[in-house]
């Protein structure tokens, strides 16, 4: 998902985003433990998408404090 797609996105929506996005990270964790991997780049895209909503949400406060 892109950066755009992502500012477009309402505060409760990148919520959802982030939890599902943790989520997942969380689950293809505990599989690259107990197994091996279909695709390994799975979880540096989710920790960037992670990454990019806390970001987001972190501008989004800001600007709300500086109102």
């Amino acid at each position: 998902m892109k950066a755009k797609e992502l500012r477009e996105q309402s505060t409760e929506q990148l919520q959802f985003t982030l939890k599902e996005a943790i989520d997942a990270l969380f689950r293809l964790r505990l599989q690259a433990q107990s197994e091996r991997l279909n695709a390994p780049s799975e979880l540096k895209k989710h920790r960037r998408l992670i990454a990019q909503v806390r970001t987001i949400l972190s501008e989004r406060q800001m600007a709300e404090e500086a109102n």
